[in-house]
């Protein structure tokens, strides 16, 4: 087995679908999301979760994805179906699934654990690629311990900010969007949020942005979607088909600011030639940390696939 590699992926939506439900995963398989997870955790009843994975591996194995991510999400570690969830699925689906999600993990000994299952069986199956991890951050432990989570496994490639059970954790007094039920000042997730976003830019893995329930006010989750923009998360939950296209038009580069990075970068490369170290552009410095800017939008405007505007 080949030592597994983080592959590049655009995450700017990641869709929930219930794996019980043969509907929603055709559904699914169409929707234009970066990455569709099949749900065989909290979007199933315990009497419904071990059908369930057949149905997943059904999916995966035979409907068209195209370029859409295939992940599935599997019961928790402290639960009587995790481990039959990740052989069942990795040995109906094999090379058809390409990520496993991990809710509730607490510390990086429970990445390790589901990184030498996948081991062994991706040996024992002779598959041709590894299966990459994201995992949920929504426990208190594993909020304390995200730095340490986030580099656990060459296999992971992204963690999420989960603000539903992590509100439970956390004893807070929320609402069923996971806001605070009375006014709070400023932001009330904000120190989590970016604890989860420093943890994976100290892995250099992506980061993704909690669920919005609310899935009637398209504008909530916009501005939701924009707030973890703006910090740097690279996708956001999807619970529903309509959030899809507003993930995908947020969390991506427009057209001007993929120009203008190129610009930037083409100035000061020519200033560099002629020993320049920082450069004057429209009445702003442009400097060597420009240049990193510049570059995380290129970046994610290659996997998005924007082209700059003329």
């Amino acid at each position: 087995m080949e030592e597994a590699v983080r592959e590049p992926r655009a995450r700017r939506s990641e869709l929930a679908t219930p794996a019980s439900s043969e509907r929603m995963c055709e559904k699914a398989a169409g929707s234009g999301a970066d990455l569709v997870f099949l749900d065989l955790e909290d979007a199933c009843a315990p009497s419904a979760k071990e059908a369930a994975r057949g149905i997943a591996v059904n999916a995966l194995t035979s409907l068209d994805w195209g370029r859409t991510v295939r992940a599935v999400r599997v019961n928790g570690l402290d639960t009587p179906w995790c481990h039959d969830d990740i052989i069942e699925i990795v040995t109906g689906a094999r090379n058809d699934v390409d990520v496993l999600i991990v809710p509730k993990v607490r510390s990086a000994r429970d990445v390790w654990w589901v990184d030498v299952l996948l081991t062994q069986l991706e040996t024992k199956l002779r598959l041709p690629r590894p299966i990459g991890l994201e995992v949920l951050i929504e426990e208190a432990e594993g909020l304390s311990n995200a730095a340490e989570i986030a580099k656990a496994s060459p296999r992971l490639e992204a963690i999420i900010f989960g603000a539903g059970d992590l509100s439970a954790s956390m004893k807070a007094r929320v609402d069923g969007n996971f806001d605070p039920v009375s006014t709070y000042p400023g932001d009330f997730w904000h120190f989590a949020r970016v604890q989860v976003l420093a943890a994976a830019r100290g892995a250099g893995i992506d980061a993704i942005d909690a669920p919005y329930p609310a899935y009637k006010d398209p504008e909530g989750y916009r501005t939701s979607a924009v707030h973890a923009s703006l910090l740097g998360y690279d996708g956001k939950w999807a619970i529903h088909p309509s959030q899809i296209a507003i993930a995908n038009e947020v969390f991506a580069p427009t057209a001007q600011e993929v120009a203008e990075a190129h610009e930037a970068v083409e100035i000061y490369r020519k200033s560099e030639e002629e020993g320049v170290g920082a450069i004057g552009r429209d009445g702003r410095l442009v400097d060597a940390a420009h240049m990193r800017l510049a570059a995380n939008v290129l970046h994610k405007a290659a996997l998005a696939g924007v082209e700059p505007s003329a």
